[in-house]
Order: C-alpha cells, then sequence, then structure tokens
C-alpha cells in the first residue's frame, strides 16, 4: 500500500537569507540577491556579477578545526540541514535511526577545494596538496557529513544530475518513502561553485549573462536576456510519511505528491526546441500525482535566462498543459536569487511550499520587455494571488535530464 509523504520540516542557505523564514519573505518581496562578485576579484572578467550568500558564519555549526576541513557547499547543507530538523521535532532517541534517510544531491561540489589544491600542487608538489584534499571536495560528502550530524544511518544518497539534482534527490526521497523503505528522509541539494575557474567555465560556453547591471542580468522569460546569473546555496525539506508524522505529533507544512523524471536524449546542453522531454516530466509527476492540469495552480519554472531555456520551457508547458497553461502562474524565482545549480531544485521547492502555504505565487522580477515566445502569465514584478491545491517544481539540467514535483497545500 503507497502512502502518503509530507514535509514537517524546511531549511535553506540563500542568497536571499541563511534561513527559510527570511528567505521567504525576500522572495514574496521581490528583493535582489544579485550583486558584485566578493569572493574573488572578478574586475578582469566577461562576468563580475552573482548570487552569493551574504554573512553566512561556520562558526554557528562548525568549530574551528571542523570548518577547516568542510567545503562550503557542505556546510551550508549541514547548516539547512539543522534547521529543517530542528524545525520537525524529530527525537532521534525515539527513532530508528536505520529508517532515517539522506538524499543529498549536489552538481559539482567542491570546485573551490579543487582549484585551491591545484593551486597548491602546483608550487609545492602534488604529493604535497592537503590530505584532506578529497574527503573535502568528493560530491557526496555533503550528504554524508549531514547524515552523521542528524545521526541517520539508513540510506545515504548523492544524485548527481546537473541542474536537477535536487529535484531528482526529492522525487526519489518520496518514492522511497511511498513504497516504505523509510519513515524519514532529508532530501534537497547544495552547491557554491561562484569560483574563477566556476565563473570562467560557464562563461566561455556562453551561459552567463554578462550584463553588470544586478537589476538587467538575470531576466527570465524577458526578450532581452542573455544568460544566467550563477548562484549558491542549500535548499532542503524533511520529508516523512504521513502516519508517522501524526504518530509523533508533528505539523504538516506541505505534501509532496507526484514525481516525473524523463531524458531529453538530444544534446549536452542545449534542451528539446520542442520542449518534449520537460513536458513528459511534467505529464508524468502530473500522473503520479493523479491531478489533472487544471488542478495545478502555480508553478516554479527552471526560468533560468538562456534565450532557449525559457522559450523551450514555455512551449513544454503548453504541451503539458493544454488549455489549462492560461490559467496558470509561472514564475522564475532565480530572477532573485541566481541559478543555483545543484542547488537550486531544493531552494525552489521550498518556495513552491510556501507559494501554497500563502496561495501566493513570489514574482519574476526586473522583468521588462515582453517576449512573445514566453507568452505565459510570470507574475511579472511583484507576488501575485493564485487559487490551488496543488503546485509544481520544474528542474531542468544539463544532459537532457528533466525533473517535474507536485505538491499540496497542507490540510
Amino acid at each position: 500500500m503507497r502512502k502518503r509523504v509530507v514535509i514537517t520540516g524546511m531549511g535553506a542557505v540563500s542568497p536571499l537569507g541563511n534561513n527559510v523564514p527570511e528567505m521567504s519573505e525576500h522572495a514574496f518581496a521581490g528583493v535582489c540577491g544579485i550583486g558584485e562578485i566578493t569572493s574573488f576579484d572578478a574586475s578582469g572578467h566577461k562576468v563580475s556579477v552573482a548570487a552569493e550568500v551574504k554573512d553566512f558564519d561556520p562558526s554557528a555549526y562548525f568549530d574551528k578545526m571542523e570548518a577547516r576541513r568542510t567545503a562550503r557547499f557542505t556546510q551550508f547543507a549541514v547548516a539547512a540541514s539543522m534547521e529543517a530538523f530542528r524545525q520537525s521535532g524529530l527525537d532521534m532517541e525515539k527513532e530508528d535511526s536505520v529508517r532515517c534517510s539522506v538524499y543529498l544531491s549536489s552538481g559539482i561540489g567542491g570546485l573551490g577545494i579543487i582549484e585551491r589544491e591545484h593551486s597548491r600542487g602546483q608550487k609545492r608538489g602534488f604529493d604535497m596538496v592537503s590530505p584532506l584534499f578529497v574527503p573535502m571536495a568528493i560530491t557526496n560528502m555533503a550528504a554524508g557529513l549531514t547524515a552523521i550530524r542528524l545521526g541517520f544511518r539508513g540510506s545515504c544518497n548523492c544524485i548527481v544530475t546537473a541542474c536537477a539534482s535536487a529535484s531528482n534527490a526529492i522525487g526519489e526521497a518520496f518514492h522511497a518513502l511511498r513504497d516504505g523503505y523509510a519513515d524519514v528522509i532529508l532530501a534537497g541539494g547544495t552547491e557554491s561553485c561562484i569560483t574563477e575557474l566556476g565563473i570562467g567555465g560557464f562563461t566561455s560556453m556562453r551561459a552567463l549573462s554578462e550584463a553588470k547591471d544586478p537589476a538587467r542580468a538575470s531576466i527570465p522569460f524577458d526578450k532581452e536576456r542573455a544568460g544566467f546569473v550563477m548562484g549558491e546555496g542549500a535548499g532542503v525539506l524533511m520529508m516523512e510519511t504521513y502516519d508517522h508524522a501524526v504518530a509523533r505529533g508533528a505539523e504538516i507544512l506541505g505534501e509532496i505528491v507526484g514525481y516525473g523524471a524523463s531524458c531529453d536524449a538530444h544534446h549536452m546542453t542545449a534542451p528539446r526546441e520542442d520542449g518534449e522531454g520537460a513536458a513528459d516530466a511534467m505529464c508524468l509527476a502530473m500522473e503520479d500525482a493523479a491531478v489533472s492540469p487544471q488542478e495545478i495552480g502555480y508553478i516554479n519554472a527552471h526560468g533560468t535566462g538562456t534565450p532557449l531555456n525559457d522559450r523551450c520551457e514555455t512551449r513544454a508547458v503548453r504541451k503539458a498543459f493544454g488549455e489549462a497553461a492560461e490559467d496558470l502562474v509561472m514564475s522564475s524565482t532565480k530572477s532573485m536569487m541566481g541559478h543555483a545549480l545543484g542547488a537550486s531544485g531544493g531552494l525552489e521547492s521550498i518556495l513552491t511550499v510556501e507559494a501554497l502555504r500563502k496561495q501566493m505565487a513570489p514574482p519574476t522580477i526586473n522583468y521588462q520587455v515582453p517576449d512573445p515566445d514566453c507568452d505565459l502569465d510570470i507574475a511579472p514584478g511583484k507576488a501575485k494571488a493564485f487559487q490551488g491545491e496543488y503546485a509544481m517544481s520544474n528542474s531542468l539540467g544539463f544532459g537532457g535530464h528533466n525533473a517535474s514535483l507536485v505538491f499540496r497545500r497542507a490540510e
């Protein structure tokens, strides 16, 4: 018998705030978290703006030794996970720790550590790099250290599907809970790649916006869009079976009811022009949730701000939703937070749950020039009310990875 799966905790580190209440307040107010890069001297680079996490203090979560031994993406993950854990009210003395799992993804992992240790190896010899280089840099370490911190001894996974990573992690966790493989799963994603190599790599492939004005850099669905803005952060959900949550008297923040995943099988980086792969994921998610397109009130779009993505995602939504697309509100919170790569699906899932709770879609800010190829209601400029019991979050990654999640408003 399939089990209902609910959300009892959420945690975030983001360019809009280092906890969920702050991030949510700023997102629905339309605050822009994009600014000049401060993590390195970007004055000689084509790209000089990004959506950095601000005022993050690792000492709130790690002692000095631990902080030196953990990469920034792992620190974000632990911080967000502890917030979600505290909100959930879980008492591990009363839990079977083997029935508690972690599905925490990252698209790239410790890129900054790789850069630092490569430079050290060139100067001092590669036998002299840090003995902690490998455990600090590997992509799964955020999941591993989070499991250690929480005492979760069940399956510990790190799904790597580029920009769809966090959404795939949440979706796979949902199915594992629904089918009885765990009672509790902490799921989401984390990323920190605002480095010289990270920015340079995406710049050279012409994926990033080179705009100097932060207010015109990340402009999803705008006709003048010219690339995405790099973001960073972590977003996680504490998910558990409905019966388990009710039995311990937990507050239920929302419910996850559908998950669809597909592959374009088309191109290394470009989506299918017709949007068919993304449409497949959306249709599969609605089928999994047993809901019709008419029942979805809001979509948190992948909405990167690249010319191809936004056009193809619009086509995909029209293909999946048919006439119901005319009644949807679909916004891109990347207009405020940039694109956090493997963490984006986690952060955007949180804001989708918040949208259902508020019955309000966060805005697509800094939108000015309409594009006839992107003609859906994108809540331009300010948050927009909607009515609906269900909402969707989309993530589309390099390699053709597509993931869609359907959430239900808490009863």
